[in-house]
């Protein structure tokens, strides 16, 4: 089944409403000064000009949870991949107001940067709260696929933790199901409270409280890269 290691597509708006006079200076002048290089090899002396463990979000939305994270490890570099402009915008108010310098920004698709990184180069990879495309014949297009999980898995060094986060029933199942066939993963619950309760190091999102506001359960997955 194509998968979007294949398709290479993006879906939906790339803008949603118009930026403000100041975020329209955000992206002006903060944004090229700590986006990911258009080309080259990707690594963290590239991005940050030292040796530092790498993190990496597909979809970061407003930016909350990759800032928080950036500021519970200065000493780690941080790659931020998210498609539409007004979540970049979120993202480097975070970096501007809380003087974030190990952070790296790229407005576009994920994989296009994931596979310019070196093989076994990251420590962490966060997949929070993707579309679920909950129709069956929209299931290629999730991020959960053999496809893009084949390039995470090389991507992540031995040992490091791959976190996936939904509120969706659907993804939810989908996920467990693809995630049960691999044998480069293991998941690190032991009950069930592993994977209902938000770790201490999982900052939360308006995406999350919104969610749960609206009465949906949300489930925390961590995977062991084997």
């Amino acid at each position: 089944m194509p998968d979007p290691i294949s398709i290479r597509r993006l879906y939906g708006r790339a803008k949603g409403h118009k930026l403000r006079q100041g975020q329209a200076a955000l992206v002006e002048e903060l944004l090229p000064q700590v986006s990911v290089p258009e080309t080259g090899l990707i690594n963290s002396q590239t991005l940050f000009g030292d040796e530092r463990p790498l993190e990496f979000e597909i979809g970061f939305g407003a930016g909350e949870h990759l800032a928080g994270q950036a500021k519970m490890r200065p000493d780690h570099g941080f790659i931020g991949c998210e498609p539409f402009l007004n979540g970049v915008v979120g993202a480097l108010n975070h970096i501007r107001d809380d003087k974030l310098a190990n952070v790296r920004l790229h407005m576009g698709d994920a994989l296009d940067i994931l596979e310019r990184l070196p093989d076994a180069s990251l420590d962490r990879l966060y997949l929070l709260h993707p579309d679920p495309w909950r129709k069956v014949r929209h299931a290629k297009r999730r991020m959960v696929n053999h496809g893009p999980l084949d390039m995470i898995a090389a991507k992540l060094k031995p040992g490091a933790e791959f976190r996936l986060g939904t509120d969706d029933p659907t993804y939810c199942r989908w996920s467990m199901m693809v995630m049960h066939q691999r044998r480069d993963f293991a998941w690190q619950a032991e009950s069930a409270a592993d994977f209902l309760t938000r770790p201490a190091d999982w900052p939360e999102t308006r995406y999350e409280r919104k969610a749960r506001r609206q009465g949906h359960e949300v489930w925390y997955f961590i995977f062991r890269r084997i």
